[in-house]
């Protein structure tokens, strides 16, 4: 009769195999095979917020937006304050001629054109002693009064390209209807050409018109002007043809 340990021999080539697979299968569930990589879950966590700035940050930060405000302030030539204290003084002509318009029995496009001009021209003269303040220069204040202009602080205004002579500011005011249509017209036109003769000298200047808003400015009157002249041709035109402008 076999004995126990000889039945035991025969039997382990048996067993072997169902040992192994135990031993697999036991891995799969406990893990000791490398997982699977899970599919990633929608973060819900918000990002992060950069700190805020520290008093010492914010100084620096508030120093340098000084600096280049000084710097932007300061970026100006003589030519610059020239042209714009002259602009006020050559704007505050224009106010007066168009001011004339309402007492002085002007025809309705003359009328709506003299408006155009004294609203438009204001606004730039404000805007221009703003530039002067700004930088602590001496600012042009104008005071009007019927035919006569007082520019304070700028002397010598009326010898400005296109400026009226006193002669022609009288002739002006003392003109009624039509007459007063036709003077405006052509003294107008004068006036104006003399505004693009100093926006021309200005930009023609080396080193001027570098600072933004000069130059902003000097590009708009050039061109609001150089249409207006074109309209005031083309009405005058059409009242020497006898024609309504």
């Amino acid at each position: 009769m076999p004995s126990r340990s000889h039945d035991l021999v025969r039997a382990l080539p048996l067993a072997i195999p169902a040992i192994i697979a135990i031993a697999v299968l036991s891995g799969c569930a406990t893990g000791t095979n490398a997982p699977a990589s899970p599919t990633p879950a929608t973060s819900t966590t918000q990002p992060s917020l950069p700190p805020a700035p520290d008093d010492a940050s914010r100084a620096e930060f508030e120093a340098l937006f000084l600096a280049r405000t000084d710097s932007a302030l300061s970026n100006y030539s003589v030519a610059d304050v020239d042209f714009i204290a002259g602009m006020i003084a050559h704007h505050a002509q224009a106010l007066v001629m168009a001011g004339l318009a309402d007492a002085n029995d002007a025809g309705p496009q003359v009328r709506t054109l003299a408006a155009r001009i004294r609203i438009g021209q204001q606004d730039e003269i404000s805007l221009m002693q703003d530039w002067l303040r700004d930088r602590g220069l001496p600012v042009p204040e104008v005071h009007v009064d019927g035919v006569d202009m007082m520019v304070h602080g700028m002397q010598h205004a009326h010898d400005m390209p296109g400026m009226l002579t006193p002669e022609q500011m009288q002739q002006l005011g003392e003109a009624r209807g039509a007459d007063f249509d036709r003077l405006f017209l052509e003294y107008m036109i004068q006036h104006h050409h003399g505004a693009i003769v100093m926006v021309d000298a200005l930009l023609g200047t080396d080193g001027a018109a570098l600072d933004p808003l000069v130059f902003k400015l000097a590009a708009e009157i050039h061109a609001e002007q150089t249409t207006e002249i074109a309209r005031m041709e083309s009405m005058l035109d059409a009242m020497q043809a006898g024609l309504a402008p």
